[in-house]
């Protein structure tokens, strides 16, 4: 926090001798501990003016020697916060009115005046007050009054301003004066936040080094880090730093940490748990674009690992039946598998949040992979090693396509029909192999999918769905009754070639 210059505030003040001090009486106002500050203090400047600094300590029924103003206490009889019968400074805590305040009256710098109720005296010592080095340059010898006597009594001024919270700031950090083990007072992120602006403007370095050390060391609310964020622009750069570190991320970091929390999902042995707790922060992010660039850059990464897994596994320079590349082979079937399964997670998440449009168009561009895959499930070696690969390929692609039948994922034409049309061949192969498993409706998941896919094809102009309707034939079965979904789609196209030609012409 900027640190005000004691000896500049007080220097463009009148003379001391100038202001007396007679026969005004100050309210003494009962003193809380340093803990009880509960409001946070304003960090307007204070201004202090010393005044009479010449006049001495009424007469004491059992009078104690005065202390010199730099008298060191006695360590086993130290001098007492707020103690009239040893004090050689008398501190004047006035409240500033708010000059927006109506009802404010002009302050007089004189204590002769009328005095505000809400003055407080306090009966302080020299050697206390020092540790703040505004009052020490107020106590200098550069202020003293020349005719001063060394016992004098200094009457000091200090401004408070009218927030809540302030004058109990104020007293509480006075109050620490006396208190070696700085420790021991603060002790809540409440009470640090009180005390730090208010121990920035009196210059007790001690203090703002603890309030700093303390807060940047325990856990804070959310009301707390409010407080903090408030407070650090009055902070110098070598103070707040640490506070900033802790509240502040770099460029991206955002983006960094949800991509980290994703792929830490492929190697945590809870991954059902730890899945749940992802989708959670990614459905209540507040960024969706951060969101759909997170998902996508994960889909990416997995399924480019899933189709070099499959491409590995059907190419012919890794085939044979020795020991070293069977071991190869079922690395590369276990590794689609694994991926496959974090690749149907991604594909819900996206279509729940609605951003696997980029996701939909690259699955329906995978001739390549598709007969990959072709080729791999006509050969019974990975019914042994994977035999749930099939299924979790389809998971994805049912996802998707669903999503695209039902409109939350808006692809145009030529999307739709490749979709279909390289997916198309996959599903025969897996129906043929008879791995397909029951949907939650109780239906095989090819069934499911062939429905699906029907529902899309429905949606493509006349040509294109003739060409795809042919490819679906093998969707029929010995009882016309069991494929309803595959009649349907035949009445419809024909329903629609036999419409009047003038509707032809419009079109």
């Amino acid at each position: 926090m900027k640190n005000l210059d004691a000896r500049s505030q007080f220097s463009n003040h009148p003379n001391p001798d100038m202001v007396t001090g007679t026969g005004s009486k100050k309210r003494h106002r009962a003193v809380h501990p340093a803990s009880s500050a509960t409001a946070s203090s304003s960090s307007r400047p204070c201004v202090a003016v010393i005044i009479d600094s010449h006049a001495r300590r009424p007469t004491h029924p059992d009078p104690k020697p005065i202390p010199s103003s730099t008298l060191k206490p006695n360590p086993t009889t130290p001098y007492s916060f707020d103690d009239p019968s040893s004090a050689d400074v008398i501190l004047r805590l006035f409240v500033d009115p708010s000059p927006l305040d109506p009802s404010a009256t002009s302050l007089s710098l004189s204590p002769a005046t009328t005095q505000p109720q809400d003055d407080v005296v306090l009966h302080l010592h020299a050697h206390a007050l020092r540790r703040c080095k505004y009052f020490a340059a107020l106590l200098s010898d550069r202020w003293q009054h020349p005719h001063a006597q060394d016992d004098a009594v200094r009457h000091i001024s200090l401004r408070v301003p009218p927030t809540p919270g302030s004058m109990d700031a104020r007293i509480s950090l006075l109050q620490l004066l006396y208190t070696p083990d700085l420790a021991s007072a603060i002790a809540t992120v409440s009470t640090a936040l009180d005390l730090l602006p208010v121990a920035s403007e009196l210059i007790f370095e001690d203090c703002v080094r603890f309030c700093l050390r303390f807060l940047e060391a325990v856990p804070w609310t959310q009301d707390d880090e409010a407080r903090v964020l408030a407070l650090i622009p009055h902070l110098s750069e070598d103070e707040a730093k640490d506070l900033i570190a802790r509240v502040s991320g770099i460029p991206d970091s955002s983006e960094e940490m949800l991509y980290g929390l994703i792929l830490a999902l492929t190697h945590n042995p809870s991954m059902a748990f730890v899945k749940a707790f992802v989708a959670k922060l990614l459905r209540e992010f507040g960024s969706r674009d951060l969101v759909e660039r997170v998902l996508d850059r994960a889909f990416q990464t997995t399924f480019k690992v899933v189709k070099e897994s499959m491409e590995e596994y059907t190419s012919p320079g890794v085939r044979g039946d020795h020991d070293e590349t069977e071991a190869i082979q079922r690395l590369n079937l276990h590794t689609a598998m694994t991926n496959g399964k974090h690749l149907v997670w991604l594909v819900e998440r996206m279509i729940e949040l609605r951003v696997a449009d980029s996701a939909v168009r690259e699955w329906s561009e995978q001739p390549a992979f598709a007969a990959d895959l072709q080729r791999a499930f006509r050969d019974d070696a990975w019914r042994n090693i994977v035999p749930g690969l099939p299924s979790i390929l389809l998971r994805c692609t049912s996802r998707l396509a669903n999503a695209v039948a039902a409109g939350t994922i808006l692809v145009d034409a030529q999307v739709r029909k490749k979709l279909v049309k390289d997916w198309l061949p996959v599903l025969i192969v897996c129906k043929d192999t008879n791995t397909s498993p029951l949907t939650s409706s109780n239906k095989p998941l090819y069934l499911d999918l062939e429905e699906i896919f029907l529902r899309i094809i429905s949606t493509l102009p006349m040509s294109d769905s003739q060409e795809l309707l042919q490819q679906c034939l093998s969707f029929s079965t010995r009882n016309v009754e069991d494929c309803p979904h595959l009649v349907t789609a035949f009445n419809t196209w024909f329903r629609r070639a036999t419409h009047p030609p003038q509707l032809q012409n419009l079109c």
